[in-house]
């Protein structure tokens, strides 16, 4: 199964390591988890606001649509 991040970006489920919540990075100002390679911008065009950041085996990567919907669409527990 995949999960669709935005902007043309899919991941396949069982890579997916973790879902977070951009806001826990931006607000204190802590560093995205480390990666061997820097994030991928799943964000629309024109879009702004980074609201999840997923967390795969292969990357991470930034998209516009909230960690709980993505969440929802990957049948992640919470």
């Amino acid at each position: 199964m995949f999960l669709h991040l935005g902007a043309g970006y899919s991941v396949r489920t069982r890579e997916i390591i973790a879902i977070f919540d951009y806001g826990i990075f931006d607000a204190g100002k802590k560093k995205l988890p480390p990666s061997e390679q820097e994030p991928v911008s799943c964000l629309e065009e024109g879009e702004e606001n980074i609201k999840s950041v997923v967390l795969t085996d292969k990357g991470s990567y930034l998209s516009g649509i909230s960690s709980l919907t993505l969440k929802k669409r990957a049948g992640i527990v919470l």
